[in-house]
């Protein structure tokens, strides 16, 4: 498997066992949530500092 499937893995397995999204909007807040704590992981942090920083509006991507 190449990184981007691996990356969309968790994702997957998420909407299989759950039986998919409900709504767009539930389905736009678990990419958000994805997205965020994938960055944190290849930064060497750990999400709960990731999504404490993107309250505090310190979260970074770059």
């Amino acid at each position: 498997n190449n990184i981007s499937e691996q990356e969309i893995r968790p994702s997957v397995v998420f909407r299989k066992v759950t039986n998919g999204f409900r709504s767009a909007w539930g389905a736009k807040v678990h990419a958000g949530y994805r997205s965020v704590t994938g960055t944190a992981r290849l930064k060497g942090t750990t999400a709960l500092n990731a999504v404490r920083a993107l309250i505090d509006g310190s979260f970074a991507i770059a």
